[in-house]
C-alpha cells in the first residue's frame, strides 16, 4: 500500500492510482456494497456518510450523502458500464456543482495479493479540472483510502 498517486494526463482529466493489500474481490465489494462503502468513503476525520444508495446495474443510480459538524454534501450518478471485479464507468455530479457532470472510470487489477484501483476523472473543461485540483479532494480521498485500509485489516 502506498499513498495515492495523482496525475493529469490531459487538460480535462485527473488520474488517481492507489493500491491495497487485499484481493480484488474484497476491494470491489468495498466499492460497490453500500454497507461497506459507508464505512470507508467518509473523507476527513469527523465526516460521516449517513446515506449510501447503490443500484449496481447498467443504468442504475447511486447516491452518497456526507455530513460533518457544519455541513452536508451529496453526489449522485448512474452506472454506464460494469465489468465485475474489473471496471466501472459512471457519471458523477455533486450537489454543490449541479451543472458539472464528470465521467468516472475505475479499473481494478490484482497482482501478488495487491489490488490497484486506477480512477480516471474526465471533466467538461480544463477550468473544471483545475478547480478540482485546487480543492482538498486528494486529501479527503486519501483519508478515505486509509479508512479502507483499516476496513481491509479488520476483514482479513
Amino acid at each position: 500500500m502506498k499513498p495515492l498517486h495523482m496525475t493529469t494526463p490531459t487538460d480535462t482529466t485527473i488520474e488517481i492510482t492507489r493500491s491495497f493489500d487485499a484481493p480484488v474481490s474484497m476491494v470491489w465489494r468495498a466499492h460497490t456494497e453500500p454497507d461497506l462503502v459507508k464505512r470507508w468513503l467518509t473523507g476527513p476525520s469527523g465526516h460521516t456518510m449517513p446515506v449510501c444508495e447503490i443500484d449496481l446495474s447498467v443504468g442504475g443510480a447511486y447516491r452518497y450523502v456526507w455530513e460533518w459538524s457544519d455541513g452536508r454534501m451529496s453526489a449522485y450518478g448512474t452506472f454506464r458500464e460494469i465489468v465485475p471485479e474489473c471496471r466501472l464507468l459512471l457519471t458523477e455530479t455533486f450537489d454543490i456543482f449541479p451543472d458539472n457532470e464528470t465521467l468516472v472510470e475505475q479499473v481494478f487489477s490484482e497482482a501478488d495479493g495487491q489490488t490497484t484501483v486506477t480512477m480516471s476523472l474526465h471533466y467538461d473543461s480544463q477550468a473544471t479540472r483545475d478547480g478540482v485540483l485546487q480543492s482538498p479532494m486528494d486529501e479527503g480521498l486519501e483519508a478515505s483510502y486509509c479508512s479502507l485500509d483499516a476496513l481491509i485489516s479488520e476483514t482479513v
